[in-house]
């Protein structure tokens, strides 16, 4: 299958959305995606769920769906979707966003699609206060990104742990010098693991996902790679703090 180009720009845009038990929540996603005239093709990555999520994604048609035999974590998850998008551009989703409407995904793609930035990544309602106030969630999983930079790296991200893609994929970016535009969805949220599994079982997922991050990179790297991201930030439509942060709740990540 030969990819055609998008009939909203000349550059095809692979959306991949790694989902693992997201049956409550990956629909809205998908019906806001599905349809968008940005997205070229949409790659659903089902990482060994046992809830139905497969069901929900082959409601969608021209949703494409790959389905892992066992859970092995968003990582390799997304090695799958890498290695199977047709697109130069990809546009990488969560599967448990809610709010999510189609001109937030107009804003993520717009830098990279008009060459002002070459990676775009979201900043959204219920991301951290500290990342609200600087302007830059650097574990943002909804980002816009050259396929090139992401697919000659497909061996190292199979190797990393479940949760280490964002750290690895800032570290690529700063390697490269990239720019940055942070598209602001002051009105799209994330839903929180306590929200999904019960609070005790959420902890426990959370701290994992946090270990994970620690496996990828140092604590004291964090903060330096946090720093460098910011110096390769564009000014895009940079919403005021306190516009940021009004309605915005804050929970843990």
């Amino acid at each position: 299958m030969t990819a055609s180009p998008s009939p909203y720009n000349s550059q095809f845009i692979s959306c991949i959305i790694c989902a693992y038990n997201e049956a409550p929540r990956i629909a809205k996603v998908l019906a806001v995606a599905a349809v968008h005239p940005a997205l070229g093709e949409v790659i659903v990555v089902d990482d060994g769920s046992n809830d139905g999520t497969a069901d929900i994604v082959k409601q969608f048609p021209s949703v494409r769906l790959i389905v892992r035999g066992a859970n092995g974590g968003k990582s390799a998850a997304m090695v799958d979707g890498i290695a199977a998008a047709q697109g130069d551009l990809l546009m990488l989703l969560d599967a448990d966003l809610k709010g999510l409407a189609a001109e937030h995904i107009s804003e993520l793609a717009a830098p990279v699609l008009k060459g002002r930035a070459e990676v775009s990544i979201s900043l959204r309602q219920n991301s951290l206060t500290l990342f609200r106030a600087i302007g830059l969630d650097f574990v943002s999983g909804e980002r816009v990104v050259k396929k090139a930079l992401l697919h000659a790296a497909l061996e190292q991200i199979q190797a990393l742990p479940r949760f280490g893609i964002e750290v690895f994929m800032n570290r690529l970016i700063i390697e490269r010098r990239l720019r940055i535009a942070v598209t602001h969805w002051p009105h799209v949220t994330q839903a929180r693991k306590t929200e999904k599994l019960g609070y005790w079982r959420g902890v426990r997922a959370e701290w994992r996902m946090i270990a994970d991050l620690l496996k990828a990179v140092y604590p004291l790297a964090l903060i330096t790679q946090t720093v460098r991201l910011l110096q390769l930030r564009i000014r895009h439509g940079r919403a005021s703090f306190a516009t940021r942060m009004k309605g915005s709740p804050d929970s843990p990540r």
